[in-house]
């Protein structure tokens, strides 16, 4: 398909199937990268240029439209590409682990749960995700409650 600029959807798209599947990709892989590339071809998934002015919340809505991606991936691309201060990923094992081993808890916060808390900690939610994370590998008990 190309390497650098020469790495188009356009040339992805006119590769045959069984090209790609001899590449190593699964057929599940080989339809999500399929879809990847039409929908960067139609706009729906906008350029890096037009992702960085994007709100967080427009960001998902359009990439989820995507096969293969939910929101923990945008929100991944969110805290880890972009560099976004607010982003408090609550489908995460280690978030939720973390929020778990933090508090002194004996099972880890729902989702919802853990959102609603999170509000306390704007506008640098992504901050406390990274302490999360780390908190999740520590023993219980370790942290008096947040």
């Amino acid at each position: 398909v190309g390497q650098g600029k020469g790495f188009t959807p356009e040339r992805l798209l006119a590769l045959p199937d069984l090209s790609l599947r001899e590449a190593g990709l699964s057929a599940n892989k080989l339809l999500a990268i399929q879809d990847l590339a039409r929908k960067t071809v139609d706009g729906t998934v906008p350029p890096l240029a037009r992702v960085r002015r994007m709100s967080d919340a427009d960001l998902i809505e359009h990439l989820t439209q995507v096969r293969g991606i939910g929101q923990w991936t945008v929100e991944m691309l969110l805290i880890f590409r972009l560099g976004r201060p607010d982003i408090l990923p609550v489908d995460d094992y280690g978030v939720r682990k973390g929020f778990m081993v933090m508090n002194g808890l004996k099972e880890m916060p729902k989702p919802k749960a853990l959102l609603a808390y999170g509000e306390r900690w704007r506008p640098y939610r992504t901050v406390v995700s990274w302490y999360l994370w780390r908190a999740a590998d520590l023993p219980v008990g370790t942290f008096a409650p947040l």
